[in-house]
């Protein structure tokens, strides 16, 4: 075994799974996880858990692996990470955890992320269950939303007594992770699921239908429901748009709708009552995560697909295993384009889009190198679909319909660094419901936080 390379993780060929929507990565079996962990060098400063929004002993459970003890590896995860088997799959570790790992300085970084999946998914065959709370408080708190940062939030919140009861809009839980993350990358059934049946075996409620700001709003909830205090963690699932002409078009639909009809409502199934729209030819907008999943779903609804992104290769902003992912599966990239119209046909319907060719500039805000139109260099992609994954913002219900919220200028909640705590006393916000869209492990990590502010004023309160 060459101990400088990663153990080969398995996968469905290309070729097979562009046609279904089966898990990609079939992950590591126990054999090959000892392997993988026997590369951990267990730094005594171990860079890798500085990496990890959410800290977890990282060196700790992998020594677990090692000694073939996977109750005791989902332990050492579970003090610090509420959804393993979630992060094992879709967190970004190659900039995080895996990023600082000194393995990766001469040779490849450790699997981290693949060696959690493998804990989570053995742990979850073997019937392991997280431990709950062994003195409840009589302090009743409200988390609005089930996504990660909801979810993170309430488990830590019952492992320390508190009495939590979750709220969701949908008529399933998960958030994101129901709705916007494809089966192929996250199994609902298998993953999700199990994992939102782990958080409420803790003791936490769940309250499906129920939209904060309509059904009932937050003052109603502290006022007169009973709830000490309040985590807003409601994400940001309001698309953006270019705003150019033919925007309005049949055909035309933002990444968030196309997803969560084909993830929630599984109208990629045949006989669906909400079936998706089948393209022939579709394009896609953008350069994100959300970009390839939309992608990599058109792709195995049967169409020809092609990423449309103003920058190029080096800018994209989505991870480089979803990429290289999609690459294989025949998805065609145009890079450094930019849509300036979508065509219609004497129906209304998309028929194509035009595009200006760019170049980079000088670097932005961000340090990513701006794009800029190259005058006179304007040409049509023929298609009858277009899925815009421009990113997302928070929604203004919650904020509009609650006393004392402020948000920012673009529409995130304002709250304090230290502990989460908004500008509404006893409520905390976290996630993508403050930053704007990000990723499933920053929105738990932003859940965790504030998880320790709520107890920290609970405890003030009743001193």
């Amino acid at each position: 075994m060459d101990m400088m390379k990663k153990v080969p993780v398995r996968e469905q060929d290309p070729a097979v799974r562009a046609a279904n929507f089966e898990e990609v990565c079939l992950g590591y079996n126990k054999e090959e996880a000892q392997a993988e962990a026997l590369r951990c060098l267990q730094c005594p400063k171990p860079l890798c858990v500085q990496g990890c929004p959410v800290s977890i002993n990282i060196p700790g459970f992998i020594a677990k692996i090692k000694e073939d003890d996977i109750p005791g590896a989902y332990a050492v995860i579970g003090e610090s990470s509420t959804l393993p088997a979630v992060c094992g799959r879709v967190c970004p570790q190659e900039t995080q955890c895996e990023g600082r790992c000194v393995r990766g300085i001469r040779g490849e970084a450790v699997s981290i992320g693949k060696l959690e999946r493998y804990v989570a998914d053995t742990a979850r065959v073997m019937g392991v269950r997280p431990e709950g709370a062994k003195e409840k408080r009589s302090q009743n708190v409200a988390v609005i939303g089930s996504g990660p940062a909801g979810l993170a939030c309430a488990s830590d919140l019952a492992k320390l007594g508190y009495g939590v009861t979750i709220f969701e809009a949908l008529h399933k839980a998960g958030g994101v992770l129901s709705y916007g993350i494809p089966e192929f990358r996250l199994p609902k059934e298998k993953v999700v699921d199990r994992e939102i049946e782990n958080v409420k075996s803790l003791g936490v409620v769940i309250e499906t239908n129920v939209i904060i700001g309509k059904s009932v709003t937050i003052d109603e909830l502290m006022e007169k429901e009973g709830f000490d205090a309040v985590f807003i963690g409601s994400g940001a699932g309001l698309p953006k748009f270019m705003h150019i002409p033919g925007e309005q078009a049949l055909g035309v639909f933002s990444a968030n709708e196309y997803l969560t009809r084909s993830n929630l409502m599984h109208a990629y199934e045949k006989g669906s009552r909400t079936p998706i729209y089948r393209a022939k030819k579709a394009v896609v907008v953008g350069g994100g995560n959300v970009a390839m999943d939309a992608a990599r779903t058109a792709r195995r609804l049967g169409a020809e697909v092609h990423i449309v992104y103003r920058r190029g290769e080096e800018e994209l902003p989505a991870r480089r295993e979803e990429v290289g992912h999609a690459k294989e599966e025949g998805i065609i990239f145009d890079l450094l384009n930019n849509p300036v119209e979508i065509l219609t046909d004497e129906n209304g319907w998309v028929n194509g889009v035009k595009c200006i060719r760019m170049e980079l500039g000088e670097p932005d805000a961000s340090g990513r190198r701006s794009p800029v139109a190259v005058p006179g260099s304007e040409f049509v992609i023929d298609c009858d679909c277009v899925i815009m994954s421009l990113g997302t913002s928070p929604n203004p219900l919650i904020s509009s319909t609650t006393k004392g919220l402020d948000v920012t200028k673009r529409g995130g909640l304002v709250t304090n660094e230290e502990n989460e705590m908004t500008t509404r006393e006893g409520v905390f916000a976290g996630g993508d419901a403050v930053t704007g869209a990000a990723t499933v492990i920053l929105a738990m990590g932003a859940g965790r936080k504030a998880a320790r502010g709520i107890d920290e004023y609970l405890r003030k309160r009743n001193a």
